[in-house]
């Protein structure tokens, strides 16, 4: 569904391009910030107890889960849940890139 006319899509393109680099940057990281905000919110309204590990599994399957298919997926959620638990209680990877990604796709 496309309900934008060309001319405003040229003209918010315009607009970001006359921002900098390091500006249009920080606004990509803050929207991917909002919605792992808003993903964890709903994960937590429907499990209230989910732990760390779940939800990082829900993060990764909502955000990159459609980008690999179900065998690669298995492995990715295999090395992510194998990664967290072995975690320390101090130091829990913050973000599913955290993951040795050369141990994910060899199996």
């Amino acid at each position: 569904m496309k309900d934008t006319s060309d001319a405003m899509e040229r003209g918010y393109r315009e607009m970001l391009l006359k921002r900098s680099g390091e500006e249009r940057l920080k606004m990509g990281c803050s929207m991917h910030a909002t919605a792992q905000a808003l993903v964890r919110a709903l994960a937590l309204a429907e499990n209230p107890f989910a732990s760390p590990s779940a939800l990082k599994k829900v993060l990764f399957l909502r955000f990159y889960g459609q980008d690999f298919n179900s065998a690669v997926r298995k492995r990715i959620l295999r090395a992510l849940a194998k990664a967290l638990s072995g975690a320390g209680s101090s130091v829990v990877a913050t973000s599913i890139c955290h993951v040795n990604s050369n141990a994910i796709m060899s199996g």
